[in-house]
């Protein structure tokens, strides 16, 4: 059973330019213990998907005009602010994209890890210590108790990736959702965080859903992918069956531009052109400009869900790439 359903969600942003389109009916879902990839260029709606449902972003601009996103059978759209804010940082966390811009520059990394401990699992303050205490020390961060005295500022860019990370597994979520937990590290380092995401997951069953676009990190992690494209998703399937036997043109070009070390490629190749105006997106799929297996169709008319096998579907018009 599904841990965290999304059903034709739509979240668009109500500016002065125009309507921008960034989630067009996307539906997906995600069990307990299981870990979900999400892939796509920038500006695919990846990252919005998930900060609207949260209330994460400002509304207005932004509008959910329509979809259900159920956790655990309760619709989080129709949810109370009071009722949201118990179950996101708590039951739901988030490892944000961007660690200098989500840590409050003014508080010390301490205090901003012991506030969520004290507020969701309503721990003292010496235990709430002690847990972030430890929480740091599990990301790879030296010398915890003078970390925790710190500000954000006096971090590097991959300390402050991992005080994120600790931040957002301390209330120990059955949700986390990681937007390029791993971005900020080094190779060696992203190893190590990647381990130890697998590691608590298997100890408590957290439900991991995955937001990048590193191909490699997708292959070690996930056990289903969702394929993203202009707000809408493209593909969904096991991770296997994505790598070896893609069924859309969108997906099997981001594939082809990934490098390979068992091939010997003079050039890398590229997906010409690039994501459509958001605020211009008609009916036919936003892919076509890009496309080299369009039809007429793709112009005027985005493709139903096809189902490739029980558990791989699609959304093109195109059967036999």
């Amino acid at each position: 059973m599904a841990i965290l359903e999304i059903k034709n969600l739509v979240a668009h942003f109500h500016t002065r330019k125009g309507i921008v389109k960034a989630v067009n009916g996307i539906s997906y879902s995600i069990e307990s213990g299981q870990t979900l990839g999400i892939v796509g260029e920038s500006g695919s709606g990846k990252s919005v998907s998930q900060l609207s449902y949260l209330r994460l972003l400002p509304s207005p601009p932004l509008r959910i005009p329509n979809g259900e996103v159920f956790f655990r059978g309760n619709n989080l759209l129709t949810m109370s602010e009071d009722q949201l804010r118990t179950i996101r940082g708590h039951k739901i966390s988030i490892i944000f994209q961007e660690p200098m811009t989500s840590l409050n520059p003014y508080l010390t990394i301490g205090s901003q890890l012991v506030e969520p401990l004290i507020i969701h699992l309503g721990l003292d303050k010496k235990t709430a210590w002690k847990e972030a205490c430890e929480a740091l020390d599990r990301v790879g961060i030296p010398e915890v108790e003078k970390a925790m005295k710190v500000y954000p500022h006096e971090f590097s860019g991959g300390m402050r990736q991992r005080v994120m990370i600790a931040m957002a597994l301390t209330t120990k979520p059955e949700v986390l959702i990681a937007d390029e937990p791993t971005t900020a590290l080094d190779v060696t380092v992203q190893a190590q965080i990647l381990e130890l995401l697998k590691k608590i997951q298997k100890e408590t069953g957290m439900a991991i859903l995955l937001i990048t676009h590193d191909l490699g990190v997708i292959a070690s992690m996930a056990d289903k992918v969702v394929v993203m494209y202009a707000g809408r998703v493209f593909e969904e399937g096991p991770v296997e069956t994505l790598f070896e036997r893609s069924a859309h043109p969108y997906t099997k070009a981001l594939l082809k531009s990934t490098p390979r070390l068992d091939l010997t490629q003079e050039k890398i190749p590229v997906i010409g052109g690039s994501i459509p105006d958001l605020t211009q997106i008609g009916e036919g799929c936003p892919f076509y400009d890009r496309c080299s297996y369009r039809k007429d169709i793709c112009k005027s008319t985005f493709p139903q869900n096809r189902n490739v096998t029980q558990s791989h579907q699609t959304f093109c018009h195109v059967e036999e790439l």
